[in-house]
């Protein structure tokens, strides 16, 4: 059962393609990553950070965090009766929350945890940061075009703004922001690795990132509305990039940006951005 569920997913990721969907996610990818000023020269394994960001999240989502989250709803649909899971959803949901946020970021991190490994363990706190983000563009790049591809095939045309306001803009507009906070969460766990404090920054990451994710636990416990949901989840997405690209722009002045980790580079030759910031 658990095995039947991840395949089906694993097929649904591509099912229904479609070019505007996925020009749509694509669109929302260069801005945000935009906003970061990546480095246009000297940088080019960035591509292969992301394509391996990508394609290693999604296997870890079906190998992982879907049989794992089955998994403990088995254990709970054993021990608690339907009304009791209904009443406590929003206590029960948490570890399968938890779920998504650490094991997508872990995932994500992989590639960037690679370059780290293989550059003597030290970076520059910035390259660790665009890395991240890079990687964190990728996937979430990836799963927007999944999601928009769906709703596209469910029935979903810019005329369900005009009727629907805007909750008919939810399909689109959620992952307008989900693909911010899957840049930025990303970023700040590579600012972290960078700075000799990757533990905390994968932990602030994964846990924004469940917090996004909770507010649907929060609808379907009918604690909020749709609305509120999309407005509460992009809250948390422009959060993380705010403060991710505070760091970014502002380096040993932002919050949390630290002190006294080593400078030595083992990139390559560095752009001159990057060796005079």
């Amino acid at each position: 059962m658990i095995i039947d569920q991840s395949i089906a997913f694993f097929i649904n990721w591509f099912s229904n393609p479609n070019i505007v969907a996925t020009g749509i996610a694509v669109l929302f990818g260069v801005f945000w990553y935009a906003l970061y000023r990546p480095p246009l020269h000297g940088y080019g394994f960035l591509w292969a950070v992301g394509v391996v960001s990508a394609v290693l999240t999604l296997l870890a989502i079906v190998v992982i965090q879907i049989p794992l989250q089955t998994l403990t709803g088995q254990l709970q649909v054993r021990a608690f009766d339907t009304a009791t899971l209904m009443k406590w959803l929003y206590i029960l949901a948490i570890p399968q929350i938890l779920l998504s946020g650490f094991v997508q970021e872990a995932a994500k991190l992989v590639p960037v945890l690679y370059v780290w490994q293989k550059s003597d363990r030290y970076l520059d706190p910035k390259v660790g940061l665009i890395m991240g983000a890079a990687a964190g563009l990728a996937f979430g790049v990836f799963e927007a075009a999944w999601a928009l591809n769906q709703a596209f095939a469910g029935g979903w045309t810019w005329a369900s703004v005009t009727t629907g306001g805007f909750v008919g803009l939810a399909p689109v507009w959620e992952r307008f922001y989900a693909v911010a906070g899957h840049i930025a969460f990303s970023a700040l766990a590579g600012y972290g690795l960078a700075t000799e404090r990757g533990w905390l920054f994968y932990a602030i990451a994964a846990g924004l990132h469940s917090l996004m994710n909770y507010t649907v636990v929060l609808l379907q416990s009918q604690f909020i509305s749709l609305a509120t949901l999309e407005v509460l989840a992009a809250i948390v997405a422009f959060g993380a990039m705010g403060w991710a690209l505070f760091i970014r722009h502002f380096g040993e002045s932002a919050p949390w940006a630290g002190g006294g980790y080593r400078r030595r580079l083992h990139l390559g030759k560095e752009p001159k951005e990057y060796a005079t910031k």
